[in-house]
């Protein structure tokens, strides 16, 4: 679904308050009672004013009723829960206006934004459960509550496992962006302006590049961490010049996307991280047409270095952040399924919606796409304000 912030300016302080409780009902109520939304709510209005804010929001649809419900309830839309995370960031001065969105895929949106003082930013909306709602099935343990409250528990699960594995690599001096917030299912966090590697078709130096890619994999992994899905859509290439040559080009990677991220301790590590060199290993022979002359890297080679020079256990780092192994174990449940599902997709498509018919579909825009292959040297950057439109949040403050 796209992410669009019209509505905001007309939402009242009262409105954001009711859609709050219905966010607070989610948690033990597929369908949140009307009756408990006004106890939750507690308008000084009362039940009309409730009504008021209720019809208010449905008409914008962030929230909805069900078809054929036994009683008279509202549940949370995605639209819902995207309007109360930028609530969150607006009210912490993280973000000011929100532009185009600029990445797109079957787990997560991602979105220009920018503060008050026009610096731009980037805005991750995780949405993994609309993938992994649709394909497991009702006895995972994430899914025995309800449907409503397991997409918003699993997007929100991968919203705080990024941002704490974002914060502890960044710590450790690690190529990664500064994660700078994160509410709900959402992480703002510094633009790089730099490319996919997928959008590269050449590189000054394929052995280099390719070297250094192989060391991040082995670093990662002296501190206990895979990443899981290591290949050209999650790492970007910025464009650095020499410090002795000003005038040569050196292509830094940076690395993204942590929500599947392992410990090297985890039952299928060795597949993992053998699954991620491999990944850079057919795409530098596929695109760059570079082959190494030197095996491995080997997972039990790396699995000896752990650890290893004073390396801090970044696994570990994890669980004390908050994130419980229950956490891990749900996450990481639908994550697979999600990757079971893609590989079934010959499609590809990104248009799995949610069963109430709230979505609509994709439209067919170009935004993950490999058009336009880009020569290290050549990129330009982005004008600075395109496309940004102000949030306005008319809740009195």
């Amino acid at each position: 679904m796209k992410l669009d912030t019209r509505a905001m300016r007309h939402l009242a302080a009262e409105d954001w308050r009711v859609l709050t409780a219905v966010e607070m009902g989610s948690k033990n109520h597929e369908l949140v009672p009307t009756p408990l939304i006004e106890r939750i709510a507690r308008l000084k209005g009362g039940a009309s004013g409730v009504h008021r804010s209720i019809s208010a929001l449905a008409k914008v649809g962030l929230i909805a009723r069900m078809k054929e419900a036994k009683y008279d309830g509202y549940r949370l839309t995605y639209g819902g829960l995207d309007y109360l995370a930028l609530h969150t960031h607006a009210e912490r001065k993280h973000v000011y206006s929100v532009g185009t969105r600029v990445g797109v895929g079957k787990e997560s949106d991602i979105m220009i934004v920018a503060d008050d003082k026009g610096t731009q930013k980037i805005l991750k909306i995780h949405r993994l459960g609309r993938i992994s709602f649709r394909t497991v099935k009702a006895n995972r343990d994430y899914l025995k509550k309800n449907q409503t409250g397991s997409w918003m528990y699993l997007s929100r699960l991968a919203a705080i496992k990024e941002y704490a594995f974002m914060q502890s690599l960044r710590d450790e001096g690690f190529p990664v962006p500064e994660p700078i917030a994160q509410s709900r299912h959402t992480i703002v966090m510094t633009l790089i302006d730099a490319l996919p590697m997928r959008q590269i078709s050449s590189v000054p130096d394929p052995a280099s590049l390719y070297a250094d890619l192989i060391a991040l994999i082995l670093r990662l992994a002296k501190h206990g961490l895979i990443h899981g899905d290591f290949n050209e859509f999650n790492i970007l290439i910025r464009e650095d010049k020499d410090e002795q040559d000003p005038s040569k080009i050196i292509p830094t990677p940076i690395v993204i996307d942590f929500p599947q991220m392992v410990s090297m301790d985890h039952q299928n590590a060795e597949m993992y991280f053998d699954r991620d060199v491999q990944c850079i290993k057919r795409f530098f022979e596929r695109r760059f047409h570079f082959i190494s002359t030197t095996p491995g890297p080997f997972f039990k080679d790396a699995k000896k270095t752990v650890g290893k020079d004073g390396a801090k256990r970044l696994d570990a780092a994890l669980e004390a952040s908050g994130f419980t192994k229950k956490m891990a174990k749900d996450l990481e449940a639908a994550i697979r399924e999600q990757e079971a599902k893609s590989k079934n997709d010959n499609d590809g498509s990104d248009d799995l919606e949610d069963e109430s018919d709230e979505e609509e579909e994709e439209d067919s825009e170009a935004e993950s796409g490999d058009e336009g292959l880009q020569v290290i040297g050549s990129h330009i950057a982005p004008e600075a304000e395109a496309g940004l439109q102000k949030l306005t949040i008319n809740d009195g403050t």
